[in-house]
């Protein structure tokens, strides 16, 4: 048996695989053990005396099947479980990923002018003391609190209304009073 042992160290190196990828032709042995350079490992890939083997098939479907089912809840029971709580999933990664969607959240109601700089101060202290549980708590605190602040609004323009209109009466309450002197001087003067 002729040792070719070069020629599949050649041929690794030129097809750019491992050793156990190539293979030689058993019927052409006398021709492959006479290439002894890279050109004429080359001319013989090209001949099809020497070939790359296909990759190994590796399936993941039972992983993507473990997978699916683990998405569903099955296989992760405490027999399953090696780690804490805390070492499978941190509180403070899950304290970030609230903080960064709150965060987020709130720019983008500054930007879209939904809530003033002052309102979205308070938030954001708020959101960083631990206020909201998540995206929709916020939400809905939001738009509570929009909602009171049109409401004492609405109540503040009432009262200014009021006001307006109680002085204006008390104007003419007082122009009356003031004419209904003069109207009284007048007569007191045409009697005497």
């Amino acid at each position: 048996m002729v040792c070719l042992r070069l020629q599949k160290r050649l041929a690794a190196s030129v097809l750019n695989c491992g050793k156990k990828k190539i293979w030689l032709d058993p019927n052409e042995v006398n021709d492959i053990a006479v290439a002894n350079s890279r050109q004429n490992i080359r001319k013989l890939v090209k001949d099809g005396y020497i070939l790359k083997k296909a990759q190994t098939i590796h399936s993941r479907s039972r992983v993507n099947r473990l997978h699916e089912a683990k998405r569903k809840g099955r296989h992760t029971g405490p027999g399953k479980r090696k780690g804490t709580r805390e070492a499978r999933l941190p509180e403070k990664l899950v304290w970030m990923r609230r903080m960064r969607v709150l965060r987020r959240l709130l720019k983008k109601y500054r930007e879209a002018e939904k809530i003033d700089r002052h309102m979205y101060h308070d938030l954001y202290m708020r959101a960083k003391g631990n206020q909201y549980r998540n995206k929709t708590h916020l939400m809905e605190f939001i738009w509570k609190a929009k909602a009171e602040k049109r409401r004492l609004e609405v109540l503040e323009n009432q009262a200014k209304a009021r006001r307006a209109k109680a002085k204006a009466l008390k104007n003419r309450r007082a122009e009356r009073k003031v004419r209904k002197l003069e109207g009284g001087a007048d007569v007191k003067a045409e009697s005497k």
